[in-house]
């Protein structure tokens, strides 16, 4: 049974933060999830979180496996980047030593080839003209199925959608692939049993026997494919705005910071992304740690454009809504611009680690508009926001997912919110 829960755990998160409000988020049971059969309750839910007055993320509880699996791979973020005091330190104290954490993951973790989608990245991505490339996050991509997706030729004709995993030395950082890809599969796994009931809600709104949207269509898509992508994300804390803050009272009037200080206003552009939610963490330790920050974390925003505040709970993944999924079921899920905002200056040393896994088709499917859906219908169901470039923009009737995902990010790098 679906059901719905407060993010607001204590009296700070539940007030308003920069005009932004705590939400409530939809979750639902995994027994409902991996089940079979559709119920009008389960529909109803999907379409108050993923339809077009919902935030497009829905929760899932009790999957199995899934808490461990987070808490023992989610941790080894900070024993990756880690790497750079350890070999730093040992090119300090060793003047004969070439070798440092740059040296490290810039010659055998990077895949400039794929422009960085596995292995791994930091200082590359850059969301908008306005904007620097981004430094204050690094990234570690993997294919958590295969380290060798598709086939020869798919991986020569398509490098950016296939590219071959690459490990840190098992001597290095040992249990960190076997951690990655037992987690990644599991919320691949948990995408395909979504996708079906997915399925079911396009169908209720194209009517059950449109020939142009055939059962399991997202489902059978979600279930063949290779291409996954998972990111193992490390938020590093902000820049400190002037000296040490230590009493609790000068932690909360620090500044505030913008709420995409962390990662900036985007949509995901594919068809699903897992989400495993995310862990705070002391930056110079690896402790785990409460976030002490009621402001920081995700945020999305409503058909009004106004900002929403979304804290998962600990002990469930999401599931969140791509355009593509928006496009191919005629826009009964939309998907919803979101960004992370970062801890404020007054809390000092506090890094976040998260895991979105992308499970998208191969990128020759075509993304074709279910009969009785119109381009415009598409359009009207997202949201329109100008803190992202517009749908609109992006997307031509008869676009293959590649061809789609290449015009995306040709706009994102020269975007500015501003316009």
């Amino acid at each position: 049974m679906a059901q719905v829960e407060s993010n607001s755990t204590n009296e700070d998160t539940s007030k308003a933060v920069d005009g932004a409000v705590a939400v409530d988020v939809v979750i639902l049971d995994w027994k409902d999830v991996v089940g079979t059969e559709t119920s009008d309750s389960l529909l109803n839910a999907l379409e108050q979180a993923l339809g077009p007055g919902g935030v497009g993320l829905v929760a899932i509880r009790n999957v199995p496996e899934f808490v461990e699996a987070k808490r023992a791979f989610l941790p080894m973020a900070h024993a990756l980047i880690s790497l750079e005091k350890k070999n730093n330190d040992t090119n300090n104290n060793n003047n004969n030593s070439n070798m440092n954490m740059n040296d490290y993951l810039e010659s055998n973790l990077t895949d400039a080839a794929s422009l960085y989608n596995a292995g791994w990245s930091h200082g590359k991505e850059k969301l908008g003209d306005d904007k620097p490339p981004d430094t204050s996050k690094g990234s570690f991509y993997y294919n958590p199925l295969t380290d060798t997706p598709g086939t020869p030729e798919d991986r020569q004709q398509y490098p950016l959608s296939y590219p071959c995993n690459l490990w840190p030395d098992k001597d290095i950082l040992p249990g960190f692939k076997q951690n990655a890809c037992h987690i990644g599969v599991i919320l691949k796994e948990a995408v395909v049993e979504l996708s079906k009931h997915i399925d079911a809600l396009a169908l209720r709104k194209a009517g059950s026997n449109n020939i142009s949207y055939p059962p399991q269509f997202l489902y059978k898509a979600m279930k063949d494919t290779e291409k996954a992508k998972a990111r193992l994300l490390y938020y590093y804390p902000l820049a400190e705005a002037g000296a040490d803050q230590s009493s609790n009272e000068e932690k909360q009037e620090a500044p505030v910071p913008a709420e995409d200080s962390w990662i900036g206003w985007h949509n995901d552009s594919g068809f699903l992304t897992a989400l495993a939610g995310d862990m705070y963490v002391d930056h110079k330790t690896g402790k785990a740690i409460a976030c002490p920050d009621p402001a920081a974390g995700l945020y999305v925003v409503d058909r009004n454009d106004v900002s929403q505040h979304i804290l998962l709970p600990e002990d469930c993944m999401a599931v969140q809504i791509g355009e593509c999924t928006q496009i191919v079921t005629g826009g009964a899920v939309v998907a919803t611009p979101h960004c992370v905002r970062g801890c404020s200056s007054g809390y000092n040393n506090i890094a976040r680690i998260s895991l979105p896994c992308f499970v998208d088709t191969p990128p020759a499917f075509p993304l074709n508009v279910p009969q009785g859906s119109s381009r415009k219908d598409i359009i009207s169901a997202g949201l329109q926001s100008g803190r992202v470039p517009p749908l609109d923009m992006r997307w031509k009737e008869g676009m293959t997912f590649g061809d789609f995902l290449s015009e995306t990010f040709s706009l994102y790098y020269n975007w500015s919110s501003s316009k």
